[in-house]
């Protein structure tokens, strides 16, 4: 997978995993990384697949609909690539966080739904669930935030509630921050989601 990885200056923070937006690319999110954890080390990753020349990381089938077969076989492309990464940068799998921007932050709910210990937490930026009707891993020490729009026209808050309380209900300590900001990433919730992290780590 395509990516870019900054070494941090504290090896104990968490190394964030950057998950773009549909259209972005490995670069859109760190700053973003730097704002939340100024001394973690930052990997970047861009999705493999193209929409309309727009990458993203599982197909769609419409706005909305996700192509749950895709969406399985890229949650286990990403998964081993963190692995491979882990090795290669020699950075500490266990201590993962991931920072996720729309169908970045779908992909990590993802690994959440779909890997025991993926991630040690999330940060999920307009999220919605990835997959419904499926049985979650032990999610208890994993520690996720989530913010929201109120008004998002792409991510309905029923969806952010709703993921919530699957993971919430998989043993997941979770906290959602709400905007009025529809479906665009506001200074504001990114500064939110600094604040939990600095408690969280």
């Amino acid at each position: 997978m395509k990516h870019i990885f900054q070494k941090g200056q504290d090896p104990k923070a968490p190394t964030l995993l950057l998950l773009h937006g549909t259209g972005g690319t490995e670069h859109d999110l760190i700053n973003i990384g730097k704002m939340i954890s100024p001394n973690s080390s930052l990997l970047g990753v861009r999705g493999n697949v193209l929409e309309n020349g727009m990458p993203r990381f599982f197909r769609r089938l419409a706005e909305g609909v996700f192509d749950e077969e895709d969406l399985v076989l890229r949650t286990e492309e990403l998964q081993q690539f963190i692995d491979k990464s882990a090795e290669e940068y020699q950075f500490d799998r266990h201590n993962v966080m991931a920072i996720g921007y729309s169908n970045g932050a779908n992909i990590a709910g993802s690994l959440l739904f779909h890997y025991k210990d993926s991630l040690k937490a999330a940060i999920l930026f307009h999220p919605m669930v990835p997959r419904r009707g499926i049985e979650l891993p032990a999610l208890s020490g994993t520690s996720v935030f989530i913010g929201a729009g109120k008004n998002d026209p792409l991510c309905p808050a029923q969806e952010s509630i709703d993921l919530m309380e699957l993971l919430q209900n998989a043993g997941a300590q979770v906290q959602i921050h709400w905007e009025n900001h529809g479906h665009q990433l506001t200074r504001s919730e990114v500064e939110k989601a600094a604040e939990w992290s600095l408690s969280k780590f």
